[in-house]
C-alpha cells in the first residue's frame, strides 16, 4: 500500500469518526431536553 493510499484511508477514517461524534453529540443534546423538561405536579383532592 502506497503512502498516498494509506493517507487517504485515514482521512476516511476520521471523517467516519467526525460523524460519529457529531452524532453522538446531537443524541446527547436531544436526550437533555427531554430529561429537563419541566414536570407540574398538581395535588388534587378528590
Amino acid at each position: 500500500m502506497k503512502t498516498t493510499e494509506k493517507i487517504a484511508n485515514a482521512k476516511k477514517r476520521i471523517d467516519e469518526l467526525e460523524r460519529l461524534i457529531k452524532y453522538w453529540n446531537d443524541s446527547e443534546q436531544g436526550n437533555a431536553k427531554i430529561v429537563n423538561f419541566p414536570i407540574k405536579i398538581e395535588n388534587k383532592v378528590s
